[in-house]
């Protein structure tokens, strides 16, 4: 079992950067890739970066690939996003995940999931 919980959201200025947190509970964390998504009002729940086991790959999707950076310490539980340059397209609810599976962008591939953060960004 894996608990996750979020931290980090609120109101940003387009331009800026955000930094969003995920601490996990369960001895068996560094075994997980760990994934982070995000859901607008009427949209689907859509991936934005995953992080391997140990740290040493990850994956970003197209939204936010250069200006996002994923990343995790197995010894503190915990797995961060950030996101420079936000932009208002950027505002959703994010939540942290955790998936088995060595590399995943599916949302039905992830076991455990946050209760999730919300993020708006003002133009």
């Amino acid at each position: 079992q894996v608990q996750l919980v979020e931290s980090g959201g609120g109101l940003v200025q387009a331009g800026s950067s955000l930094r969003l947190s995920c601490a996990a509970s369960g001895r068996t964390f560094s075994t997980y890739t760990m994934g982070w998504f995000r859901q607008a009002p009427g949209k689907e729940r859509d991936f934005v970066a995953a992080i391997s086991w140990r740290g040493g790959t990850t994956y970003y999707a197209d939204s936010v690939k250069g200006r996002s950076t994923i990343s995790r310490d197995n010894a503190k539980n915990t797995v961060t996003l950030q996101i420079d340059t936000m932009k208002p397209e950027d505002t959703a609810v994010y939540y942290c995940a955790a998936t088995p599976f060595q590399s995943s962008s599916r949302t039905t591939e992830y076991n455990y999931w946050g209760q999730g953060t919300q993020v708006t960004v003002s133009s």
